[in-house]
């Protein structure tokens, strides 16, 4: 129990001084390798204004994700908390990266992001608490119809992924 405890302490604290969506991008990797004893390597991020309703997703059969920057920048703008962004930006990628690793039935990658989050940041944490409700509840005060677009180009995010494999074979 003790190693259970030492493991979460260790994935807080590494999401709390995250500064980078790579960071936390490590975190959701290590986590679901604890978690499920699954990796996937290769991916890219892209940072896209799509609409409110939608945090992220991952088109099927590409290495992709692409995340909603207009929803991190409301909740960005809603609070002055990092761990309240981090927090947001870990589920929203953890659940795109479930989807990236073969779960397509979107009950079933819910349960896996709060059965992630439960056992690798207990059940008392904020990280939880978004995969137990939704994304969304970090909106509930804002006055959605005030969210606007600016409809940029798509953005790659740069340093994302850490090159830990040899690809060339």
């Amino acid at each position: 129990m003790a190693d259970a405890e030492a493991n979460s302490e260790n994935y807080r604290l590494r999401l709390e001084k995250a500064s980078s969506y790579g960071e936390i991008w490590e975190i959701v990797k290590d986590t679901v390798a604890f978690a499920l004893s699954q990796r996937r390597a290769g991916m890219m991020l892209f940072l896209d204004d799509l609409p409110i309703q939608l945090g992220a997703y991952h088109p099927i059969g590409t290495n992709n994700i692409i995340l909603n920057k207009v929803l991190v920048r409301a909740v960005e703008a809603s609070t002055n908390s990092k761990r309240v962004v981090n927090a947001l930006v870990y589920n929203l990628l953890l659940h795109e990266y479930l989807h990236a690793l073969g779960y397509f039935s979107e009950l079933k990658v819910r349960q896996l992001v709060y059965h992630v989050a439960r056992e690798c940041f207990g059940e008392e944490h904020l990280v939880t608490a978004i995969a137990r409700s939704s994304p969304w509840v970090l909106l509930k005060e804002l006055p959605l119809d005030r969210i606007g677009s600016s409809r940029r180009v798509l953005e790659i995010v740069k340093d994302f992924e850490k090159a830990d494999r040899n690809y060339i074979v």
